[in-house]
């Protein structure tokens, strides 16, 4: 079992990258993003789990994150979120009639979960997080590397044009999901 990407620090600030099984393009709409937020929200609230960065990309998001309660670990957490988003985002395209890749995409899924016996059925995430305690300069460079994701993949021009990422709080402007600032705790 590696023991390179592991929460060690139950106080510490982690960046997080998980993705979806085969690098598939599932976050190609709206609905299945709001999902993401949804969760996110829900951890923030209920799990003591504090956002302080994200990005929603097609094929896998990008966080940093924090925790308020000791008695909830950064593991509990990422599990919880991922098996509950996971068997939302299934259902959600399970019954999207506007869903063309429908059939494609449970299949690829639910080849992933009979290659894994952690599953009954199907796998949406990849198995790892690969969480990163930060420290020093690496937060400033993680936070940029999340918020120019979307300009990088060619989507927009400026981070904070991309409505799925918490560059929108840091300028100033509407966004999906509240966070806290980096820097200075402040709820933006």
């Amino acid at each position: 079992m590696s023991t390179k990407y592991k929460f060690r620090n139950p106080n510490g600030l982690y960046f997080i990258s998980t993705a979806i099984v085969y690098w598939m393009d599932v976050f190609t709409r709206r609905q299945y993003k709001d999902i993401i937020i949804d969760s996110l929200k829900y951890c923030s609230a209920e799990k003591g789990m504090i956002v302080y960065a994200y990005v929603i990309m097609s094929n896998h998001i990008h966080l940093i994150i924090g925790k308020q309660k000791d008695e909830v670990s950064f593991s509990d957490i990422m599990r919880d979120f991922k098996k509950f988003t996971a068997m939302n985002l299934i259902k959600s395209i399970r019954e999207n009639s506007q869903e063309s890749r429908k059939e494609w995409l449970l299949w690829m899924m639910e080849r992933a979960g009979k290659k894994n016996g952690n599953n009954v059925n199907f796998q949406f995430w990849q198995q790892d997080n690969h969480p990163i305690e930060l420290k020093g300069k690496w937060i400033d460079q993680k936070l940029e590397y999340i918020h120019n994701n979307p300009v990088e993949a060619g989507w927009v021009n400026v981070p904070e044009e991309y409505f799925y990422s918490s560059a929108r709080n840091y300028a100033g402007l509407e966004s999906p999901m509240p966070i806290r600032s980096i820097h200075d705790g402040i709820e933006i």
